[in-house]
């Protein structure tokens, strides 16, 4: 089993930046690919980003590309995401998750586990 849990959301004004952070335990294998996901009130859970565990190779959506950016540090067995230029509707809810594979994906369906989420908010 794998245990995920994010920090670092929180209220931001339209603009700001912040830094978004998973934390890994429990059975981690090298081979997984791990990724961040976020989901507004009534919407679908989306994707965002996606990395390798040796963070050689990412996989950013086009809606953030150019303004998120996701990162690893395998020492410290995290997972991260830094948000630049937020706009209101950032505003979600933001998940990390790890899935069992050397193959990166967009799919939600395809990721074993899933933190509990960050909440991330932002004042226009």
């Amino acid at each position: 089993q794998v245990q995920l849990v994010e920090s670092g959301g929180g209220l931001v004004q339209a603009g700001g930046s912040l830094r978004l952070s998973c934390a890994a335990s429990g059975r981690t294998f090298s081979s997984y690919v791990w990724g961040w996901f976020r989901q507004a009130p009534g919407k679908e859970r989306e994707f965002l980003a996606a990395i390798t565990w040796t963070g050689a190779t990412t996989l950013p959506a086009d809606s953030v590309r150019g303004r998120f950016t996701i990162s690893r540090d395998n020492a410290k067995n995290t997972l991260d995401l830094q948000m630049n230029s937020l706009k209101p509707e950032d505003a979600a809810l933001y998940y990390c998750a790890a899935r069992r594979s050397r193959v990166l994906s967009i799919r939600e369906s395809e990721y074993d586990y899933w933190g509990q989420g960050t909440q991330v908010t932002v004042s226009s």
